[in-house]
């Protein structure tokens, strides 16, 4: 039979506080994270993050047709702005402004910032940059510090996995071998991602204000 509750039983239950996300990236880390960058696309795409402050669905959705080449911006009109209630304006200095004349050149219209296929940068596209980008970093901390992950982890962690795998419409047991693999790569990937902070653009952009404030400028002409 059915039972109907008269109230949610998660009613009582308390919801956990919010943690704070913020990662403040100093100069000296920026050089760092900018060295493990191997795609140039991903990588401009950073250095204009970091030189303008801009918001991530700024640069996402740049066009030529925003940049004004006489006063080195981006502008955005009302309509497409954030909050749509009045222009947006990106300042764009010597480095920033390089980079998007050379990205004008390869994309007359559309999106400027592309990955290496030529497909504009999604938010999803650039999470996963990140995510690959801190797998890269954590990898080389675990080598220097000397780490890995032992046999007694991937023995423990082999029965969360799933036994079988789906070849060309067919499912196949895993062997030992294949479990003992894929065990060691799930493992040793968040052992490195714990290791260094998850970036983001909106982390870029936000140790971007954070300088500027440490610079002397005030709070109003940072906004």
């Amino acid at each position: 039979a059915t039972e109907i509750l008269d109230k949610s039983p998660l009613a009582v239950l308390e919801v956990p506080a919010g943690e704070s996300r913020e990662v403040v990236i100093e100069p000296q880390e920026f050089e760092k994270l900018l060295s493990f960058c191997r795609d140039e696309n991903f990588r401009e795409l950073v250095i204009v993050t970091w030189e303008t402050g801009c918001r991530p669905q700024e640069s996402l959705r740049v066009e030529a047709r925003h940049v004004d080449v006489v006063n080195q911006r981006w502008v955005f009109p009302q309509k497409e702005s954030k909050g749509r209630r009045a222009p947006r304006i990106v300042y764009l200095n010597d480095k920033a402004w390089e980079i998007t004349q050379k990205l004008i050149q390869r994309n007359p219209t559309g999106p400027l910032f592309r990955n290496a296929v030529g497909i504009p940068w999604s938010t999803e596209a650039v999470n996963c940059a990140f995510d690959r980008l801190q797998s890269r970093m954590g990898r080389v901390e675990m080598k220097e510090r000397e780490m890995s992950v032992d046999d007694e982890a991937i023995a423990a962690f082999i029965p969360t996995l799933n036994p079988t795998r789906t070849t060309r419409g067919r499912k196949l047991k895993k062997t030992d071998a294949e479990l003992r693999w894929e065990a060691r790569r799930k493992l040793t990937y968040r052992l490195a991602s714990s290791l260094v902070p998850r970036y983001s653009l909106y982390a870029i952009r936000h140790s971007w204000a954070t300088r500027a404030l440490k610079s002397g400028l005030d709070g109003l002409t940072v906004a």
